[in-house]
């Protein structure tokens, strides 16, 4: 995770406090969240949980909840406290910490599980800077990602050095074809490639992107040739404008575009 200064800790509170976040598993994945090291506490006692959803306000979490615990909380005035945990990366340790809160509501999650129940939670203060942090980053990476789709990115020795990818050679696959190609420029929305073909063979073709970070990590990017053009004097080759399908865009990706057109902004303004 990026240090941020208390400036940004802020902007993230007040732009993003009550934007709910649903922990579905490229979620969790992504915010390196532990879900077995997550639990609810109340008075000494604590039971295991899953994170539903969290904003920097309120939560939900499904919580399996006998009579005794439905009593131990309403002993307590319905005031508990939730743990979070995430691993950090390049680390061993966890960052744990416990966000205090208050029962507004309790609601059957299964009817064949009487015990099994989402239970409601409001933050009675501000939870930790580590929390805004991590739902912050993810949240304005979103943001930027639809405010931002076109931007284009040329890739350049420069580019590919502040993206972390390995080189402008991908590999394409054009209806299942294999193809290797040379990566023009990327967005969050799409990207241009160069590859030899003929160009009014190629447009219309469904077709899945794949370049290859220095971590060795692969983005598989699907999506669509929405255009071709040809090259000056090379009738052979073909540029291919790609339209990604958004809701299979990964959030790493996301998050390598985000991280790239920050740097820029923010080089941009320490030049003014």
């Amino acid at each position: 995770m990026a240090v941020l200064t208390s400036q940004q800790i802020n902007r993230y509170y007040e732009n993003f406090k009550d934007i709910d976040v649903t922990f579905t598993k490229e979620v969790t994945q992504n915010l390196n969240l532990l879900p077995k090291h997550v639990y609810l506490k109340c008075l000494g006692t604590q039971w295991p949980g899953i994170i539903y959803s969290t904003s920097m306000t309120s939560a939900k979490i499904i919580v399996n909840m006998g009579k005794e615990a439905f009593e131990l909380i309403r002993k307590a005035n319905n005031l508990v406290a939730l743990r979070f945990a995430f691993s950090i990366e390049d680390k061993k340790n966890k960052l744990l910490f416990f966000v205090s809160a208050k029962v507004s509501g309790f609601n059957p999650y299964s009817k064949d599980n009487p015990n099994l129940n989402f239970v409601n939670l409001v933050y009675t203060k501000r939870p930790p800077d580590d929390l805004i942090a991590i739902l912050g980053q993810m949240l304005e990476i979103n943001v930027n990602s639809k405010k931002r789709t076109d931007e284009r990115i040329s890739i350049t020795a420069d580019s590919l050095r502040i993206l972390g990818l390995v080189s402008k050679n991908a590999k394409i696959s054009l209806e299942g074809i294999p193809r290797n190609c040379i990566v023009r420029d990327l967005s969050f929305s799409g990207a241009k490639v160069i590859l030899p073909g003929i160009a009014k063979f190629l447009n219309d073709k469904e077709c899945v992107l794949g370049i290859v970070a220095r971590d060795d990590k692969i983005f598989t990017l699907k999506g669509k040739v929405v255009r071709v053009e040809t090259v000056a004097d090379r009738k052979d080759i073909a540029v291919l404008a790609i339209k990604f399908n958004d809701d299979t865009v990964s959030m790493d990706y996301k998050k390598m575009i985000n991280s790239y057109l920050t740097v820029k902004r923010n080089m941009g303004n320490s030049q003014k």
